[in-house]
């Protein structure tokens, strides 16, 4: 084949070039020339001067395992393999020849005998060129695969009418969901965004659409990164390729499994009996079927497990090919079910004197055909395969095998190998990225939208929360959202990594707020207050990895009592009032944690941890409630330099726990280590002034006290206590708090003690939403109490009467529509529980009709005495 002047050309050698696979797969497909680069080939004859191995006759054989695309694909790496191998005993002729053959015959590969030195021979023997060039093969048609698949899969969504509600609850912004996952169902919310054809069927492999496309792209990711690399290699083992292209054969499999499923749902979907009959006939004649696909994996498989690479990256590309066919019926099949009447109608009449295949059907009915509203992207897509069989024509031909045809001529159109394929991958990329800037809005993770029954909820909670404070004595308190950032540097141990800085500033260093003891230690401080109850409700934000239970942006209660008082007195009245909340939440069994800071310092003192060492130390001791103490040995041992000794002293005293009148009376027994230490022994007088007051409160059967409690922040001085929900819900920790003496004084001049307790309300209101769900309870999102429903279209009586009700301090809401049903059917959704129906009759005789909802009960009264009624019905 002549050298065809239009194909664009790859320069190889180049000063910095990299072969990429796309530009190997250009060249080994004979859609674009190589050409090597004079500096290189100039390089080449410089350092040949200097050959020291003798020629050898030699000719290039091909293996004959190899198919024509891969072994165009071996010489074109064999050419890259010798540029840059740099030895002086490579010289120019056989790259320049290597590249002649390549570029003037894409159907066979002869060569001549050639002059070849020992080294030119050992690169295109044992350089792994082979290998490296299928690979190549594979990361690019791997790479087109991962687009291609989503905008069939979204075809056979429509086609077969699928639920795709899974694709809308991936990403929850609680850090679950995997990366890809997510991305697909993206990509497959634009594709089928506006379609009017999906959100009824159910089946498992449209479900699993994101888990599968999102774990294939994601390995492809992984070949890619391995293949760029030894690509542009010298002389390196083939380990590390063949391990992550072993690592594709499952993802593939299973892309080729529900794809295979896909298509027989797509043929099933078919409405036209005769196109389902032929169709189907040629799908289970030409496609491969899960037998060959499963026979293909396994023998891959057992390949993978031997020495020859070559054969087995061979043997891969091979059920590469089997599942793109795969692939290819499932839009083959996608396309006709969606458009099937119409082009099997085509078929059947033949085609025109021009054979484009376009002459129109007679109707069979006279009855105008419901429009089929196709997604965004699938539309696209849809249109692109009729202009493809609009512009091959139908070479005079009709019926079956016209739709023979039409079925080879898509099989190609998805071949990566076709010269239209490109522009075919292009639009699929475009499809999406020019929806990045108008992506279906999404929530940035961590964070959650309240929708109007999850807000009923939350104002519930608050109002008892801020009733118990205030029942306390507290005032409430509001402080900025951001502040300086030296105000919150240094107070929160390895947990300041998580404070959010922000870019803009306006001149100032600021950060949003960690917490709200910090900002109102910082507000005691600036206005110079000695004594201070308060209260505060308010959100704040970490730059954390979201979780289950665990946001970036979320509330919390906290409440503080600031000042000198009787000793131990506002330490109890914050775990009592911890105890009051969670009952009066109503949330189920929960325990609250205790321990004491000195008492944990005292521990790490009699254990020998160096002082400096301490708030690090703790920080590891406080993920003891998440890892076993094991996990944590090995973080003190490896990472922070505790000797195994001191490690394993540490692990007898944290696995301490119990009744706290039981277990403080233990710690104080004569030959306790605690008893030799001063702060130990003050910590336990304080422990046992709190527990007996706990006790005559009648709430320490809640309290656990337990050694291993560390709390990592830096700021906390005495008591420490946090509170874990023991239900179904596995939140982690719902409440914390305790005394910092020393953290207001940080802000000025007088160190002025406090205690606090902070209520993670984002996981109570995560308990409280789930025994909803387990009670089957439902949720009235409004306290409408009337509904005015004018039967009509006279909005100047709705807004006269509506207006009487909320004068009178009714909550109303008002309707103006001429069916009934319409009124009806807003009060129940709304469970609104009375109706005022005003129609022409009940206006022309001065009336209303007043409906008790539930009762389904209703009586005519005047309209004079309305507002009376309803307040005696609504006792107001």
């Amino acid at each position: 084949m002549a050298e065809r002047a239009e194909a664009p050309v790859i320069i190889l050698g180049g000063k910095g070039s990299n072969l990429s696979s796309s530009s190997l797969y250009a060249i080994a497909t004979g859609l674009a020339r190589v050409r090597i680069d004079s500096s290189a080939l100039d390089r080449l004859a410089a350092a040949s001067s200097k050959c020291s191995q003798p020629s050898i006759n030699y000719r290039i054989k091909l293996s004959e395992n190899l198919t024509l695309l891969e072994s165009r694909a071996f010489l074109t790496v064999a050419i890259n393999k010798l540029l840059l191998y740099g030895s002086s005993n490579v010289r120019t002729v056989l790259p320049v020849r290597i590249s002649e053959v390549l570029n003037y015959n894409s159907k066979t590969l002869e060569f001549e005998p050639l002059d070849c030195t020992e080294d030119e021979i050992f690169v295109l023997e044992r350089s792994y060129a082979a290998l490296h060039g299928i690979s190549a093969i594979l990361d690019h048609e791997f790479t087109a695969l991962s687009s291609i698949v989503d905008a069939v899969a979204a075809i056979s969504c429509e086609a077969a009418r699928a639920d795709v509600a899974a694709f809308n609850s991936m990403d929850s912004g609680d850090g679950f969901s995997s990366k890809e996952e997510v991305g697909v169902a993206s990509d497959m919310k634009i594709l089928l965004n506006g379609s009017k054809l999906v959100g009824k069927v159910e089946r498992v492999w449209f479900s699993k659409i994101p888990k599968v496309h999102g774990s294939w792209r994601e390995i492809v990711k992984l070949v890619h990164s391995k293949v760029r690399i030894e690509l542009n290699s010298g002389m390196k083992l083939a380990n590390a390729e063949c391990s992550a292209v072993r690592s594709v054969l499952l993802p593939l499999y299973d892309l080729g499994k529900c794809s295979l499923s896909r298509a027989k749902s797509n043929l099933e979907s078919t409405d036209d009996g005769d196109l389902q009959t032929t169709l189907g006939d040629l799908f289970y004649g030409k496609c491969p079927s899960n037998e060959s696909l499963t026979d293909g994996f396994k023998l891959v498989s057992e390949l993978g497990l031997e020495e020859d690479h070559e054969k087995f990256v061979h043997e891969v590309n091979v059920l590469l090919g089997m599942v793109w066919k795969i692939v290819a019926w499932e839009s083959i099949t996608g396309f006709f079910a969606l458009e099937g009447v119409e082009w099997f109608g085509k078929s059947e009449k033949g085609v025109d004197a021009n054979g484009v295949g376009n002459v129109k059907v007679e109707k069979k009915s006279e009855k105008k055909k419901k429009k089929v509203v196709l997604g965004k992207g699938t539309i696209v897509i849809v249109q692109m395969i009729k202009d493809r069989l609009q512009s091959k024509g139908g070479g005079g031909i009709g019926g079956s095998e016209l739709l023979e045809k039409w079925v080879e001529d898509l099989l190609l159109f998805l071949d990566p190998k076709d010269q239209d394929f490109g522009s075919l991958l292009l639009r699929m990329k475009e499809i999406v990225e020019s929806n990045e800037s108008r992506r279906l809005p999404k929530l940035p993770k961590g964070t959650r939208d309240f929708a109007k029954e999850q807000m009923t909820i939350r104002k519930k909670a608050f109002s008892i929360i801020e009733e118990v404070f205030e029942r306390h004595g507290a005032t409430a308190l509001d402080t900025p959202a951001f502040e300086l950032r030296e105000t919150l540097m240094g107070k929160y141990g390895e947990d300041s990594k998580l404070i959010y800085d922000l870019a803009d500033q306006g001149g100032e260093l600021c950060s949003l707020r960690y917490d709200l003891t910090v900002p109102f230690a910082r507000f005691v401080a600036m206005n110079g207050l000695t004594s201070f109850k308060r209260y505060q409700i308010a959100k704040v934000y970490r730059r954390d990895n979201p979780s289950k239970g665990r946001y970036r942006e979320f509330y919390q209660c906290d409440f503080d009592i600031a000042g000198q008082y009787e000793k131990m007195g506002p330490d109890f009245e914050v775990v009592k009032i911890l105890t009051e909340l969670l009952d009066e939440l109503n949330i189920g069994d929960y325990e609250i944690k205790l321990n004491h800071r000195k008492l944990l310092d005292g521990m790490l003192e009699i254990c020998g941890v160096p002082p400096e060492k301490f708030r690090t130390i703790c920080s590891s001791v406080d993920k003891l409630d998440k890892q076993s103490f094991e996990q944590i040995k090995k973080e003190m041992v490896e990472e922070k330099g505790l000797t195994v000794e001191t490690a394993d002293a540490i692990g007898t005293f944290v696995k301490e726990r119990g009744s706290p009148l039981r277990l403080l009376s233990k710690l104080k027994l004569g030959g306790s280590k605690f008893l030799g230490h001063s702060g130990s022994v003050d910590a336990l007088n304080e422990l046992d002034i709190l527990f007996k007051a706990l006790e005559r409160s009648k709430c320490i059967d809640k309290v656990v006290f337990d050694l291993s409690l560390a709390r990592g922040l830096d700021y906390y001085t005495g008591v420490i206590f946090e509170a874990v929900f023991k239900g179904g819900t596995q939140v982690g920790s719902i409440a914390a708090g305790g005394r910092y003496d020393n953290l207001i004084g940080m802000f000025g001049t007088k160190q002025v003690p406090a205690v606090g307790v902070s209520l993670g309300i984002e996981r109570v209101f995560s308990i409280m939403e789930q025994l909803q769900k387990d009670q089957n309870q439902t949720t009235r999102a409004t306290k409408t109490q009337v509904l005015v429903s004018i039967l009509g279209d006279d909005l100047t009586q709705a807004a006269e009467l509506a207006t009487e009700l909320w004068n009178a301090r009714l909550k109303a809401e008002y309707l103006v529509n001429k069916r009934v049903m319409k009124h009806i059917d807003r009060a129940r959704e709304s469970r609104i529980p009375y109706m005022v129906i005003v129609g022409e009759r009940e206006l022309n005789e001065g009336i209303v009709k007043l409906k008790d909802v539930e009762a389904a009960k209703e009586e005519e009264i005047p309209r004079s005495k309305l507002v009376e009624e309803l307040k005696r019905r609504l006792d107001q």
